[in-house]
């Protein structure tokens, strides 16, 4: 754009200055915020603020985890693997640590001392992954980009190593999280190479903002009565060495006497007056700070404060809702595709093989109520009593996908074992409550007697 297209593209005012260099706001830029990793820990155990604003995001992200999709016996020897190796746990810490200090990952151990090769699922026996280890990015240092267009990680580092050694770290055997991502990781100064930034880097000033108006407010309330005395002649009698010993004997006097009857005993020249702080501005102050907070890492007033929503009608439900969506769409967006290497990895270790119809879904974070499910039950039974009268579809289609959206739905979460084990055959209704006999057509066998 020529200098001619920008003044004419451009708000200006020469009298006022706007837009010009005697402007005040066109010398305002931004700076790359710095804090290293003593600073954010500093930051995570001395501010409660800065502390919730990373760990709630990680905590609700894994506190309900996943559901899986396969035969019972397939899910329990999945869910036991989970158990063994911890991996809600690790996954959790590395979510904390790359929330706090831009990157951390989960290094898949395999047994293998050939770390630098690419990591196959396929190739992982039952038992074959032995353990999972939570690494920061200070504990792995990228290697150069990939620039090779053709190759899946093209932008994103060849291999890791280790620091002070030698040994390299393939991607595919790392579940890799970034804090707050890079839009381009080349232009990214400031930062661990091949990482991210911590969440709390662009939410300090606002943590900080919030931290000293309640500071502030706090110190306030010692001073929120001030007595004031005048005392006549005080600085000319100041010039007395023995008077200010006098003076502070007089008034620690005067505050003994106020303190037992409540009286100021005063003499007949010097008066006394009290000044109050006013507290009646400072909730809106704090309140301001605090959705400064909220609005810095994301979390609703409700979630990350623990307040009620104020207003007409407000429950807050719309904001926890809103909230719960956004975890649930970086679970879907960023944990899935991280993990999945490992979760490959999970149902071949399980299970000695990797059957195509296994998969899982993210439990739903927020938990309907009593009222709630019965609602729904009812729905989905009038939903499904309504298609099957509609004859619109096989019975047994229809039946079999009943039994999945009624245990999708937690309506009747036993149901397929329930199936399983009774079957899924519906009983005779003509042949009433009495015990099934012979055909009304047949003929009673008759034991023929020699005569």
């Amino acid at each position: 754009m020529s200098a001619f297209s920008y003044l004419k593209d451009s708000l200006q005012n020469l009298v006022a200055g706007l837009g010009t260099a005697r402007d005040k706001a066109s010398h305002s830029h931004y700076a790359i915020p710095e804090m290293d990793d003593q600073q954010l820990l500093n930051a995570f155990r001395g501010s409660w603020t800065a502390q919730k604003g990373v760990t709630i995001p990680a905590v609700d992200a894994c506190r309900n985890w996943r559901n899986w999709q396969a035969d019972k016996d397939q899910i329990e020897l999945i869910e036991a693997e989970e158990d063994r190796l911890n991996v809600k746990g690790k996954v959790l810490e590395a979510l904390l640590k790359a929330r706090l200090f831009g990157g951390a990952a989960v290094f898949i151990g395999t047994g293998e001392r050939d770390t630098a090769s690419e990591l196959k699922p396929e190739s992982v026996k039952q038992g074959g992954v032995k353990y999972l280890t939570v690494m920061t990015r200070r504990q792995l240092s990228a290697t150069e980009i990939e620039q090779d267009p053709q190759s899946p990680r093209f932008g994103k580092p060849k291999a890791y190593r280790l620091p002070g050694s030698q040994v390299e770290i393939h991607p595919s055997r790392l579940v890799i999280f970034i804090g707050t991502p890079h839009p381009d990781p080349e232009l990214a100064v400031g930062c661990g190479f091949g990482w991210g930034d911590s969440v709390l880097l662009a939410a300090m000033p606002a943590v900080r903002h919030y931290d000293e108006t309640v500071a502030n407010v706090v110190s306030l309330v010692y001073e929120a009565k001030i007595d004031v005395i005048n005392i006549p002649n005080l600085m000319s009698s100041m010039q007395d060495k023995n008077y200010e010993r006098l003076l502070l004997e007089r008034l620690r006097l005067a505050a003994t006497a106020k303190g037992i009857n409540g009286t100021l005993i005063l003499d007949g020249a010097e008066t006394h007056n009290s000044k109050s702080a006013s507290f009646g501005n400072l909730p809106e102050v704090i309140a301001k700070t605090e959705q400064g907070v909220s609005g810095a890492f994301d979390i609703p007033g409700t979630r990350m404060f623990g307040q009620s929503s104020t207003g007409l009608g407000a429950s807050g439900e719309e904001n926890t809702r809103n909230y719960y969506d956004n975890v649930a769409s970086r679970q879907k967006l960023e944990i899935k595709p991280a993990m999945s290497v490992l979760d490959e990895c999970l149902i071949r270790t399980a299970l000695g093989s990797r059957p195509k119809e296994i998969h899982y879904s993210w439990a739903p974070l927020w938990q309907a109520t009593a009222k709630e499910r019965s609602d729904i039950g009812k729905t989905t039974a009038d939903t499904i009593k309504t298609l099957k009268d509609s004859a619109l579809f096989p019975e047994d289609a229809l039946s079999a996908a009943s039994v999945n959206l009624l245990v999708e739905l937690s309506v009747m979460p036993g149901l397929e074992a329930a199936i399983d084990q009774f079957g899924a055959e519906l009983p005779d209704e003509e042949g009433g409550d009495d015990l099934p006999g012979p055909p009304s057509d047949a003929k009673p066998d008759i034991e023929e007697i020699d005569p």
